[in-house]
């Protein structure tokens, strides 16, 4: 279940004005790690041979448990791995995915994905056989400040966005990533048309909020102006850009609690990813919501700086405004804005 200080911090009208909580150590990673669920996280491991020792909560997920997990290795030396569940391989995967896409580009930029898995487990008390839990193991880094300072940040950013390069040269992704629980399997695929794919990934999003909200007094209206959107104004938006933009690797999800300086490298590094070829302005559409600390003055002027808008005039309107329209959706088809 969702940690609702966690929604608060995600959905909110207005950026939060304190730090972001740091992450500390917690209790043991439960319920349940049985000798074969601790056999399969140990074949998971890069480094065969090796001996799970523990694994203890770090941090915290949306959707998920994240946990720092401790090995120890043939050699006899012990390694540090970050540990990541979720209900579902289709998350997990897409997430592995994301970030061995972003790591091929700009490897210091995301923890090196090293593996994945899963077990089955045991209720603590009723001994009950659990849902089988799916998890990925990347390389561990100890988040420091988040999110990192503008420049050391938008840096990095603005080139992975520019040395990426398409495998096919259009837009979308080989396998589709997932926002959370939401998969766009079949909705993100390969587009040479930027207008084209980023209809279909607002049409998703329409028919999710849709259906959580059928019955509702205002469901009708939010039908008809779905529909005009998607008919008449994505149209008028985007495709005075068609030809003009490249497709570039996108983490897809950038929010304050995505991003982080490392606090051993000093580095800014990005983690849990949608990443896909997308228009590069797309990424920053979600800071335009005022509740983040991204949504900051120094991020998107610096950002502007290295990456000059592909629109005339001011530089936020008008393809961003539809960008920030569909993740906005998103959120109220999860239920969380």
């Amino acid at each position: 279940m969702a940690d609702t200080t966690d929604i608060n911090r995600h959905a909110g009208i207005e950026p939060p004005s304190g730090p972001v909580p740091k992450p500390e150590l917690g209790d043991l990673f439960g319920p349940g790690l049985d000798a074969s669920a601790r056999r399969e996280i140990e074949h998971a491991l890069p480094v065969k041979g090796s001996q799970l020792i523990e694994v203890r909560h770090y941090g915290r997920s949306l959707w998920g448990q994240t946990a720092k997990l401790t090995a120890q290795i043939p050699d006899g030396s012990v390694k540090y791995y970050f540990f990541k569940t979720a209900s579902t391989s289709l998350m997990i995967d897409a997430e592995l995915s994301g970030l061995s896409q972003i790591y091929h580009v700009s490897p210091s930029f995301v923890p090196e994905p090293l593996g994945s898995g899963s077990y089955f487990s045991r209720h603590e008390i009723t001994g009950e056989i659990l849902p089988r839990t799916h998890f990925l193991i990347t390389s561990f880094r100890k988040i420091g400040l988040q999110p990192p300072t503008p420049a050391a940040f938008v840096f990095k950013l603005a080139d992975l966005h520019k040395t990426s390069v398409s495998p096919t040269g259009k837009f979308g992704s080989q396998k589709a990533p997932c926002h959370a629980t939401i998969s766009y399997h079949n909705v993100i695929t390969w587009q040479s048309s930027w207008s084209t794919l980023f209809r279909d990934i607002l049409a998703h999003t329409i028919i999710l909020s849709q259906r959580q909200h059928k019955g509702h007094d205002s469901y009708a209206d939010f039908q008809r102006i779905g529909n005009w959107v998607l008919d008449k104004v994505i149209s008028r938006l985007l495709n005075p850009l068609e030809g003009k933009i490249k497709p570039c690797l996108i983490h897809g999800d950038l929010w304050d609690e995505n991003t982080a300086t490392d606090a051993v490298t000093g580095e800014p590094f990005v983690f849990d990813p949608m990443a896909f070829y997308a228009h590069n302005e797309y990424e920053i559409g979600n800071w335009r919501a005022a509740r983040h600390r991204l949504s900051r003055k120094e991020y998107v002027d610096a950002y502007k700086e290295l990456c000059p808008p592909d629109e005339p005039g001011e530089p936020r309107r008008p393809a961003n405004v539809g960008y920030v329209s569909q993740l906005i959706t998103e959120h109220v088809s999860r239920g969380v804005g």
